[in-house]
Formats: structure tokens, C-alpha cells, sequence
């Protein structure tokens, strides 16, 4: 028999607002009380805005400024950098790289990036042992965006420490496998089009493979499906970051929290969007805890290893790996997911 409660969301209209200031306190009585909070935000919407995350704003002012001055440069500067050229996934993604087609219009998603991750062990050590992250020729693009980077990988320490403790689990359940996580932080460009419809894809509805994302958008046009099957606007809130739950914190947690489906649509004028992706280290091993699942029932989630889930995913929407997989440079792990296995359109399948 498999447990199933819990696993939907409920028919929310907009996004709860979850304010961590407390899950930097010393006292864990004033953390306890955050956690309560953040766990029904979690369960009931598996989205949020956060604030009180202690990100300074000149720091966020900075990223901004770096990322446009990168992506306004001629298409072949920013191909100088092409992620393909790179050994450990990280450089420029050109519009059509991402074979992560929206499935309602059968088109690339209107969108260029550039990915960063560890400089080892990355996402692609089970391939390459040693590399180096890809940087442009531009020292201030490194520096603002490292910057920002350590300071992600920082603040989801302190969420994974909160969501933790939303689970009624001991503090440091996550933070113990977070030593070199293969988190990736994603600098995203959004053509502006004045004549967006709905129909036009900034990407496609998809649930993301970690445990959770921090995201800093700074334009409307994200969507996020809620427990009715509807799609939901997600307006920009002062000083605030968008939290979703990811693939991983729903297999964790045996569905306690389901990794929300989302998309961006009608991107009408420019935007940036800086989702960082919160992931524990490549080898741990990530299965429902016990505690979740009732005596005498079997979990409908199978163990996966962390950072091999993160790989087959990226393998299976990167154009470049296709190309390797097929010349058998790399290869998917055992046991890979397929894509959208997670979240609510797996679970009406299942």
C-alpha cells in the first residue's frame, strides 16, 4: 500500500509571505516559531516569497548591474563562453541550447542564460574530476557574481536549517551533507516582446530537480500552478525572494512537501531572473525519511543519489550533453528520472 497524503496543494490565489528574521536567532525557541510558519507555506503552497534573508541590497544592485552589461554584448562575446566549452557545466546558454521545449507551443523558450556552479566537485565530476568554472573576460562579472553566489549558498544553509525544523526534524538533518554541494546559480535573460501572448513560453511548466530555489526576479511573468489546476501570477515584492520547493524536498519528505509546478509566460518588457538552486552534496543519498511513512505502508518514492538526479535531468535538457551522451562521452546514471517525475502532474499520473 502506498501513502499518498498530503500530496496536493491547496487552491491559493497568491503567495504566502514568510519572514526568516527569527531563523537567525540565537535562541531556538524564536527559530521554532519561523519554522511553524514556513512549514505551512511549504505544505500548503509549496511557494513563497521571503523576507528578512539579511541579503544585502547593494550586493543585489551589483549582480544586476554585471548581468546586463553581459548579456547586451554581441552574440559572438557571449558565445566566446559557450557552455559547451566547458567541462564542468557552467558558461553562456544561446536561445534553443535548453531542449526544455514548452509542450503547448513546440518552440525553444525565449530566454539566453549563464549557469555557474562549484568549481569542483561539480555537477559533472562523475565525467571530469578537476575543472574550473567558465568565466567571460570580465572581472567584474566574476567578482559580482561570485559574490552573489557565496552569499545564495550561505542563506540556503539557513533555509535548509528552517526547513528542517518545519519537518519536526533535528536541526542539522540536511546541513550535514552540505559540505560541496553541486548547487548552480542561473543569470537568466527574458527578451522583452510588447506583443506577448499567453502562448508565448519564457520557459515551460516544470517542477526544479533540487531540494529547494531562491529566486530573485525582477519582472513579472512567472506563473505557479495551484491545488485547483490553475495558473497563478506571481507579482514582484519588495525585497523579498521567491522560495519553491524542489524534486528532492518532495522525495525527502514523502510528499510532506510536493515540488510545485511552474512556468514563466507574456514577458512583455526585459527581464532578468537569478534562481539559485539549493542542493546538498553529490553523494548523498536522498530517500523519504521513516518518520513519514506510516507503519505497514511502502513509499511510492524510490531512493535517488543527489547529484545524479541534478545530472540525468540537465543531461536529458541540454542540447551539448545530448551530443556526448550520443557519442558516449557521458552518460545517464542508473536509475534516472525522467523529466516532469515530480510534482503535481506526477502525482494526478500516478
Amino acid at each position: 500500500m502506498t501513502t499518498l497524503s498530503n500530496k496536493t496543494h491547496k487552491a491559493f490565489t497568491e503567495l504566502p509571505i514568510v519572514d526568516i528574521s527569527l531563523l537567525f536567532s540565537e535562541n531556538e525557541s524564536n527559530r521554532a516559531v519561523t519554522a511553524k510558519i514556513l512549514d505551512k507555506a511549504a505544505r500548503e503552497v509549496g511557494f513563497f516569497y521571503l523576507k528578512g534573508h539579511q541579503i544585502p541590497p547593494d550586493l543585489i544592485n551589483n549582480l544586476k548591474e554585471v548581468v546586463k552589461e553581459y548579456f547586451d554584448q554581441d552574440e559572438e562575446d557571449k558565445m566566446s563562453s559557450y557552455i559547451g566549452l566547458s567541462k564542468n557545466h557552467s558558461g553562456y546558454v544561446p536561445i534553443g541550447e535548453e531542449g526544455f521545449y514548452s509542450t503547448e507551443a513546440k518552440k525553444p523558450d525565449l530566454k539566453e542564460a549563464y549557469d555557474i556552479g562549484p568549481n569542483s566537485p561539480s555537477l559533472m565530476a562523475r565525467f571530469e574530476k578537476e575543472a574550473k568554472i567558465q568565466w567571460p573576460k570580465n572581472e567584474k562579472f566574476k567578482q559580482g557574481v561570485q559574490a552573489y553566489y557565496d552569499a545564495m549558498l550561505e542563506l540556503s544553509r539557513v533555509l535548509f536549517e528552517g526547513f528542517a525544523l518545519a519537518l519536526k526534524l533535528p536541526e542539522d538533518t540536511f546541513t550535514k551533507h552540505l559540505s560541496q554541494p553541486p548547487s548552480q546559480l542561473r543569470l537568466i535573460h527574458y527578451f522583452d516582446n510588447p506583443d506577448a501572448k499567453e502562448t508565448d513560453s519564457g520557459i515551460g511548466a516544470h517542477t526544479d530537480y533540487e531540494f529547494f530555489t531562491i529566486l530573485l526576479p525582477t519582472a513579472p511573468g512567472l506563473q505557479v500552478l495551484n491545488g485547483a489546476n490553475e495558473w497563478i501570477n506571481v507579482p514582484l515584492v519588495d525585497d523579498c525572494f521567491v522560495i519553491n520547493i524542489g524534486d528532492m524536498m518532495e522525495l525527502i519528505s514523502n510528499g510532506q512537501y510536493v515540488a510545485t509546478s511552474h512556468r514563466v509566460r507574456q514577458v512583455k518588457e526585459e527581464r532578468y531572473s537569478f534562481p539559485f538552486f539549493s542542493s546538498l552534496d553529490y553523494d548523498t543519498v536522498v530517500a523519504p525519511i521513516a518518520d513519514f511513512v506510516a507503519v505497514n505502508e511502502t513509499s511510492s518514492y524510490e531512493p535517488l543519489i543527489c547529484g545524479d538526479h541534478l545530472l540525468a535531468q540537465t543531461i536529458q535538457t541540454f542540447r551539448y550533453l545530448q551530443k556526448k551522451a550520443e557519442q558516449g562521452d557521458v552518460n545517464l546514471p542508473d536509475n534516472s528520472r525522467s523529466l516532469l517525475s515530480f510534482g503535481q502532474a506526477a502525482i494526478k499520473e500516478g
